[in-house]
């Protein structure tokens, strides 16, 4: 990484074009392309062999390469070792049974290198040819080999490495070291002139040839390949086969009071393809997972397409019920796919590092899966601008990609000509969102693995090479709406406890019966809770009037590019309020298929019902389809074949040519994004665990996502929908805060984690202190107990963190710059309590206005409502009630703003969607067309003036905006001339901090 320039495929490629028949693949410290290697090799007619260029930097030791597979897990497991251990790499192997080592010319020399083993060789390149008849080492003839480094095709390639270097140094190119770049020489020659070249010395040659049919690699990567993950659970398949019946006929009990022959004939469907399959060990593997969560009262969420399965529901690997949502079975297997069912499943981000560490402890062979962060265009164009030497202003123009080509400088089109020849490059290795693989040989069989900083072995390829070889990943996720959901009931267990008793968080059927739940999806009053809470998903469930379990699970698969990119979105809503329209308009065979979604492509799932019964491909070419459609796909020529298949086969049936290309394009336009039915089902059951706290238990619930990080907005606007809710929001307090925000009864007291520039040190002494010896009397008491910096307490005096001493903040900062000194106090027991010297200090006051800006500098937000903070009174109380009033006319409203999303239009034009809060607190919508968009932009979170049309869609109100401008705020009071800031107050005393305007909710 950051080093060579072309891929595995360039190099076989280029072999191939020089008569080269077998060749050893030597990565420096790293086994990334080794396994395609292996795989695409035979394609070019190329024999493959492995091996690892084994450095301390760019200074090279020695190469390993294989003699057979075990010989590449001893060069794995070697490298794994020092990268782990971050040691250095030795002057001399070890003495590897299956390996050969090659010394460098150069080293060997170098380092006096004597008395070589069997197993040991010096590599001659072309350059060391000159020297070699000088050298004691030609005497070694049965020890000498051609070792001939292939870095760079051509001047480019050694260009884009010499930048590499430099990014790599963190260097301006023109002071990158010779010594850390490679030779320009080295690259590959045509098999004839590499012969002519040693012609001289043939017996080099000869040594070479001999040890390289030494050497031989293989890796099944054929269609029937057995998968490589953990065969067994329990030690043998009968075992394993009679633990997975038992574990189901326990779960259909508790999963179904009645058990139909419906249910029974899945069942042994279900099993009896799972046994034939394999996957037996793969659906106990994930039992196992998820029975340890419950163990340690870990809440998680099984989906992914194995929420398809009756089997996983019974397990309780997901919560979702097949027979429910007459799930297709097909998708998540058939006897055409080589590759196990996909099972997310998702836990709070904090446990999640515990199951992740439990894993790792109860298998064997475990390691993460890698994923390549490759250089993408603006961070490409950032790391040359570095290396070249531009200044940060031109390396931000050039990164907007906002110029004109033809006005740049010399250096700045260099920037852009290295940019495009580094671009989608690896840049490093990374760790695959959720992956892990459990594997039956150890993990160094197919890869080297590195350490990176989360402390568990990752592999050195990716999930698409890992299905390749036939490693199937085991997907734990860390999410917060979890997080929200735990923390949420642990919150009214101390706040509500007469209440705690009643809640079963787990009554999905309950919840769905809700009507007040319900009811809270129907108006999209959503704010916070898993899934729906986006401006985009509550405008969505607004049009649709969605009220019940099965409209949530087909809204939160609409809502996904693939379905709104083909316009079915718009076409879904329109058949869902007018039923007679599906009828009308779809195609018979697509209703019959896909009757709940009135014959619309939703589902994942779809693709296959489509392809399958529409097209007349089997299941197997359906499931390529839909695998094509994925973007996990390798054979972009196996695709291609199918979709000609589809068409040939459509055209057969009689269709016509608009229709199919109609219905391919729907199908074409879910690439990567359209959701398995089980996927968004598993989704809906966790919105609608957090919609029944949000419903019952709101502010206990606000106080949780806070704490959990928030989720699709700011901070602010969660503190703004609990005040809306009913509850008291306090500032940060000493005696009353913690470092997360608490809630008693209805007062919510805001955490210190709030305060941007106090450290984590200086609160958890606070909480410990208070702990200990109880609440602090004053600001004295607090002094003698606590060690803190004069600038760390200056924090906290602003904030009104000691307003329990009724003390004025200017008055207190006063005492605290006298008392403390700038000097760090050494923390030690005190043995007497100090005599504090009393200090005159002068009366002073804090006007609510400065209160505000202080907050606003502190938390990043004010507690009061921002439109108080205007320098000029809105000329209209208009708010989100009103749009009615105003449909199809002309509205002048004021706003703060939440949220924008920037978006293209087909023809590549900027727009704008904007949410915004209301004088009133209620939400609202806006919408910037392009011809607005270029006139009027945004400038960051304050107060907005707009003039539009109010317009609807589907009963969804929003306001199509004409004109925009930004609002000033007053001069802060606490920086500005005293005469404005006095008339300013004096304009504003009447509105306290706690109570606004009348008929104004504070923000």
């Amino acid at each position: 990484m950051r080093y060579g320039t072309f891929s595995e495929l360039e190099l076989l490629e280029l072999a191939q074009q020089n008569q080269v028949t077998q060749l050893a693949l030597t990565d420096i410290n790293n086994t990334s392309a080794c396994l395609n290697f292996v795989r695409k090799a035979p394609e070019y007619g190329i024999r493959p062999i492995l091996g690892i260029d084994f450095r301390n930097g760019v200074q090279p030791c020695f190469l390993g390469i294989a003699q057979n597979n075990e010989g590449y897990l001893e060069l794995n497991n070697f490298l794994s070792h020092h990268l782990h251990e971050d040691l250095e790499i030795p002057k001399r192997a070890p003495e590897f049974k299956n390996a050969f080592v090659i010394y460098p010319f150069e080293q060997v020399l170098l380092n006096d290198l004597q008395d070589f083993s069997d197993h040991e060789f010096v590599g001659i390149s072309i350059q060391d040819l000159r020297r070699l008849p000088f050298s004691r080492l030609v005497k070694l003839k049965h020890k000498l080999v051609v070792q001939q480094p292939v870095t760079f095709r051509n001047k480019n390639d050694f260009n884009a490495h010499r930048l590499l270097r430099a990014i790599d140094n963190n260097l301006l190119l023109s002071k990158l070291p010779k010594e850390e770049e490679a030779n320009e020489n080295e690259k590959m020659f045509p098999i004839q002139n590499l012969a002519m070249a040693f012609s001289e010395f043939s017996f080099i040659l000869e040594n070479t040839e001999k040890l390289l049919n030494r050497c031989s690699i293989h890796f099944d990567f054929s269609k029937g390949r057995k998968p490589q993950n953990l065969s067994s659970y329990l030690g043998s398949v009968e075992e394993d086969e009679k633990l997975i019946e038992k574990l189901c006929y326990e779960g259909l009990p508790y999963r179904y009071k009645e058990i139909t022959d419906s249910i029974q004939n899945r069942l042994d469907k279900e099993l009896g393809l799972i046994k034939k399959m394999g996957f037996v060990s793969y659906f106990l593997i994930n039992w196992d997972i998820v029975s340890e969560a419950r163990r340690r009262g870990f809440y998680y969420v099984g989906r992914g397409s194995g929420a398809n399965s009756i089997v996983a529901y019974l397990l309780r690997i997901t919560d979702v019920d097949p027979m429910e949502l007459d799930l297709y079975f097909e998708r998540f297997i058939n006897l055409y796919r080589a590759n196990p069912p996909d099972f997310d499943i998702d836990f709070s981000w904090r446990d999640r590092p515990a199951m992740t560490e439990y894993i790792f402890e109860r298998f064997d062979h475990v390691a993460l899966l890698g994923t390549y962060v490759t250089f993408k265009e603006r961070g490409v164009i950032r790391e040359l601008g570095k290396v070249f030497g531009l200044p940060a202003q031109e390396i931000d123009f050039l990164s907007t990609g906002r110029y004109n080509p033809s006005q740049l400088d010399s250096m700045s089109k260099l920037v852009l000509k290295y940019g495009r020849l580094l671009k989608d490059k690896p840049n490093y290795l990374s760790i695959h969102a959720g992956g892990i693989l459990i594997s039956e040989k150890p993990l160094h069989w197919f890869s080297a693995t590195h350490l990176p900083p989360k402390g568990f072995p990752t592999t050195q390829y990716d999930m698409v090479i890992a299905e390749d070889v036939g490693l199937y990943k085991f997907d734990i996720l860390g999410q917060r709406g979890l997080g929200k959901i735990k923390e949420a009931l642990e919150i009214v267990a101390y706040n509500q406890p007469e209440k705690h008793q009643e809640i079963d968080i787990h009554d999905i059927k309950g919840f769905k019966a809700d009507s007040t739940i319900n009811n809270l999806i129907k108006t999209a009053q959503c704010m916070g809770c898993f899934y729906v809470e986006s401006p985009a998903m509550r405008m969505l469930l607004k049009k649709l009037e969605v009220d019940n379990y099965l409209g949530l699970v087909a809204a939160s698969s609409i809502i996904r590019p693939g379905v709104a990119k083909s316009g079915m979105m718009r076409e879904y809503i329109l058949r869902h309020r007018n039923q007679g329209r599906a009828e009308e308009k779809a195609h018979p065979v697509m209703l019959d298929i896909m009757p709940d979604t009135y014959g619309v492509m939703v589902y994942q799932e779809d693709v296959i019902k489509v392809a399958h019964h529409f097209a007349g491909l089997d299941l197997g070419e359906a499931d390529v389809l839909r695998r094509g459609m994925s973007g996990k796909f390798r054979s972009r020529e196996e695709f291609q074949k199918v979709k000609d298949k589809f068409i040939s086969n459509c055209r057969k049936k009689g269709y016509s040519d608009t229709l199919i290309f109609e219905i391919w394009n729907q199908v074409a336009s879910f690439a990567g994004y359209a959701f398995a039915k089980g996927h968004s089902a598993s989704y809906a059951v966790e919105s609608y665990q957090s919609l029944f706290l949000r419903a019952y238990f709101p502010l206990e619930y606000m106080v949780a996502v806070l704490n959990n990080g928030g989720g699709f907005y700011r901070s602010e606007f969660y503190i703004h929908d609990a005040r809306m809710m009913g509850a008291t929001i306090h500032p940060p307090c000493i005696n009353n805060s913690t470092i997360n925000n608490r809630i008693c009864g209805t007062h919510i007291y805001l955490g210190l984690m709030y305060l941007r520039d106090l450290e984590n040190r200086v609160m958890e002494r606070i909480m410990r202190e208070r702990n200990l010896n109880g609440s602090f009397a004053s600001l004295e008491d607090f002094l003698d107990r606590t060690i803190i910096s004069v600038e760390q307490l200056s924090i906290l005096i602003r904030i009104d963190a000691f307003r329990f001493t009724k003390i004025n903040k200017h008055e207190l900062l006063w005492k605290a710059h006298l008392m403390l000194s700038k000097n760090d106090r050494l923390e030690h027991p005190k043995l007497f309590p100090p005599r504090h010297q009393k200090f005159q200090i002068p009366k002073l006051h804090t006007t609510t206005l400065e209160t505000a800006f202080e907050q606003l500098e502190l938390l990043g937000f004010c507690l009061c409502s921002p439109f108080e903070l205007l320098a000029e009174t809105p000329k209209n109380s208009n708010g989100q009630r009103d749009l009615h009033r105003y449909l199809n006319k002309h509205i002048d409203i004021y706003g703060y703003l939440v949220t924008v999303k920037n978006t293209d239009t087909h023809a590549g034009k900027r727009m704008h969607f904007a949410t915004l809060v209301d004088q009133h607190g209620e939400v609202f919508d806006t919408v910037l067309f392009p011809p607005v968009a270029a006139k009027y932009y945004f400038r960051g979170k304050g107060i907005y003036r707009f003039y539009g049309k109010v317009v609807e869609e589907f009963g969804f109100l929003s306001i199509e905006v004409i004109k925009m401008q930004k609002q000033d705020y007053v001069p802060d009071p606490r920086y500005a001339d005293m005469k404005t800031s006095k008339k300013v107050f004096d304009s504003k005393i009447s509105n306290s901090l706690g109570e606004p305007k009348t008929g104004i909710s504070p923000i």
